[in-house]
């Protein structure tokens, strides 16, 4: 606990004495929760819900929905299919119309440890059906990240990811995230998230303090 209060102050130190007001200088919020309902040996229902703020609780930004079945084909490997929709205000603090986007998404995951760290990749395919200020738009494009995990005590973990966004287009470049953070585990079914995450895109960056709940539930009756 003692690491999570630090890392907490020592981010609201630093952007606290930014003067800026530009988004790519503040201290930007996702309220996340996720979770994982398990419904047999080999599927899962994998359920997402997050509200993103270009401030700490001011300056709404995005909501995002997801829904996707998981099937397990063994220990170490899965695939999702799944669906997403979202609403973003791609401005901040001025007016401009919002943008809405339903999506569909096939992730691929590879888990696998090294030692006590634990590894896993993932990859994931989205086709994107946008609309804004009525005109509609398809995109697609591809994400592969690297998520790290390492165990600090039975119920904290500490966490590290990359990921790199890529699109099917002339400028093939989307972002790429860095970040990090802590998994405190509250009960066998629930676990609060703390991190860090910057976002570099072509042209600017955010900075986002991630605030999450996790629930996994399992489903199977006990015969």
């Amino acid at each position: 606990m003692k690491q999570i209060i630090v890392f907490l102050s020592l981010i609201f130190i630093f952007f606290k004495s930014q003067a800026q007001t530009s988004s790519e200088n503040k201290l930007g919020t996702w309220y996340m929760y996720n979770g994982s309902h398990k419904l047999s040996e080999k599927y899962s229902l994998k359920t997402s819900f997050h509200v993103r703020y270009f401030e700490f609780i001011t300056e709404y930004q995005q909501e995002i929905y997801r829904l996707g079945l998981n099937y397990k084909i063994n220990p170490n490997f899965n695939f999702t299919l799944g669906s997403v929709y979202s609403i973003t205000d791609s401005s901040y603090k001025t007016d401009a119309p919002d943008l809405y986007e339903y999506r569909f998404y096939q992730d691929l995951n590879l888990k696998d440890n090294w030692g006590n760290f634990g590894i896993k990749h993932r990859v994931r395919l989205a086709q994107r059906f946008r609309r804004k200020n009525f005109e509609n738009k398809t995109t697609h494009r591809i994400r592969y990240g690297l998520f790290l995990s390492y165990p600090i005590s039975q119920k904290l973990t500490t966490y590290g990811f990359n990921e790199i966004f890529i699109k099917f287009a002339t400028k093939a470049f989307g972002q790429n995230r860095t970040g990090f953070g802590f998994l405190q585990k509250l009960t066998k079914q629930i676990k609060l998230k703390l991190g860090y995450m910057h976002t570099q895109f072509s042209n600017s960056k955010s900075h986002r303090l991630q605030l999450g709940i996790i629930l996994n539930t399992n489903h199977i009756r006990n015969i």
